[in-house]
């Protein structure tokens, strides 16, 4: 039923465009392309100003990322799991986008805390060719030769991968 009404306002806007455009003289019809034009542009305009805050930031440039080649060839899954490590480090204090001082947080990580790191159940048992394999899926995005920016992430999953092997022992 309300698909009709949908219908039929539809066909009834196009029906008065249409008679407006056959009625109406050229220069009229040029003016209003050209007045429909700028306020579009002013449109679109305002709202890039207001996306631009959003432009640059993490979930956007997740999102944007596997639609360029990248030299790492990451997925959509893959960064998605970065930006969850980055999360999770940076809500446990370890990991500071503004202050990049290697002296941050020297105390040790704890176990839950390396198993979220390392993207892997606290509640399982895991051997320690497990650990390694999502130690290496991680440090293949994140190892400092790729990206000398994530040096300190890297050695935090490194510790991580430390605290994990020092508990199966």
């Amino acid at each position: 039923m309300n698909f009709f009404f949908l219908t039929l306002i539809i066909f009834v806007i196009v029906y008065l465009f249409l008679n407006w455009f056959a009625k109406t003289s050229s220069k009229k019809i040029s003016k209003g392309i050209r007045i429909l034009t700028i306020v579009l542009s002013a449109i679109l305009a305002i709202i890039m100003v207001y996306a631009g805050r959003f432009l640059f930031s993490l979930p956007f440039v997740l999102m944007i990322l596997p639609l360029i080649k990248t030299k790492a060839g990451l997925s959509l899954f893959q960064l998605f799991r970065i930006w969850s490590l980055i999360r999770i480090l940076k809500n446990s204090g370890r990991f500071n986008f503004n202050n990049m001082n290697q002296n941050l947080n020297k105390q040790s990580i704890s176990i839950e805390e390396a198993y979220k790191i390392l993207n892997l159940d606290p509640k399982k048992k895991y051997t320690k060719d497990e650990v390694l394999i999502s130690y290496k899926k991680i440090m293949k995005k994140i190892h400092p030769d790729i990206s000398p920016e994530l040096t300190r992430l890297a050695s935090i999953v490194n510790e991580a991968k430390e605290v994990i092997l020092k508990s199966l022992n």
